[in-house]
C-alpha cells in the first residue's frame, strides 16, 4: 500500500470519528474579540467536540492568532478543529484540517498543502452530484444545506431533506447538515441520514451556550 494510499484511509478514518453529533461554527458578529475564547471554552467544556473556526472579516494577523489559541483550546478538551476555507491557515495553526466552499478551491490543492492525513470537507449545498464529485476527488466529508432559514447566510438556497438520506446511503464518507439548525429542528436531519449537524446562532447566539450543546447532544444516540 503506498503512504497516499495509506493516508487517504487515515483522513477518512478520522473524519468518520470526528464528524459526529454537534459541529459548531464560530462567527465574529456573534462572539467579537476575547469573547470568542470564552464562549468556545464554555461550548467545549459542555461536550462540544467539533469546532470551525470561521472568520471572514479579521486581519490575517489576528485570524492566526485566534486559530491557534483554538487549536491549543480544543487539545485540553480532546476536540477537533477545522479551520473555514483556509488550508494555509490550517497548516500553521495546526488544526486538524479544513472545510472549503465550491468557490474556495479544489480538495486537491488542500491537501497538497495540509497532507495525505489531514480531513477535508466541502460544502455541496442540495447537490448529490456535488458529493459524489468531492469525495472522488478526496473530501473527507461532505456537508449539505441550507435546510431551515439561516442568520448567517440568508440568501443560500435551500437544500432537500432527502438529499442527506441519498448521501448517506450512497457515499462512504459522513454526512453533515447545516442552515438554520437548532435543537428542536435537528431531530429531522438526523433522523434523514445526517452524522452531524452544524451550527452557528442556535450554539454561540444562545443565552446558555452550555444548556445549548446539552440539548444537541441528548439528539445523538451514544
Amino acid at each position: 500500500m503506498t503512504d497516499a494510499m495509506t493516508g487517504a484511509i487515515s483522513s477518512l478514518s478520522a473524519a468518520q470519528s470526528a464528524i459526529r453529533g454537534l459541529y459548531g461554527i464560530t462567527d465574529p458578529l456573534l462572539t467579537p474579540g476575547d469573547a470568542l475564547l470564552d464562549a468556545c471554552s464554555v461550548a467545549l467544556a459542555a461536550g462540544l467536540r467539533l469546532l470551525q473556526y470561521r472568520n471572514k472579516t479579521a486581519d490575517a494577523h489576528t485570524r492566526l492568532q485566534q486559530a491557534q489559541a483554538l487549536q491549543r483550546l480544543c487539545a485540553q478538551h480532546g476536540a477537533t478543529l477545522l479551520i473555514n476555507d483556509d488550508p494555509a491557515l490550517a497548516a500553521r495553526c495546526g488544526a486538524a484540517g479544513v472545510h472549503i466552499g465550491q468557490q474556495d478551491g479544489a480538495v486537491a490543492a488542500a491537501r497538497a498543502q495540509l497532507g495525505p492525513e489531514a480531513i477535508i470537507g466541502v460544502t455541496c449545498h442540495g447537490d448529490l452530484a456535488l458529493a459524489q464529485k468531492a469525495v472522488a476527488d478526496g473530501a473527507d466529508y461532505v456537508a449539505f444545506g441550507r435546510f431551515f432559514a439561516s442568520r448567517t447566510k440568508p440568501d443560500a438556497r435551500s437544500a432537500d431533506v432527502q438529499v442527506l438520506n441519498q448521501a448517506r446511503q450512497s457515499l462512504p464518507v459522513p454526512v453533515v447538515a447545516i442552515g438554520g439548525v437548532n435543537p428542536d429542528n435537528a431531530t429531522l436531519l438526523i433522523d434523514a441520514g445526517a452524522h452531524a449537524v452544524a451550527a452557528i446562532h442556535a450554539l454561540f447566539g444562545a443565552r446558555d451556550i452550555t444548556a445549548a450543546v446539552q440539548q444537541f447532544n441528548r439528539l445523538f444516540p451514544q
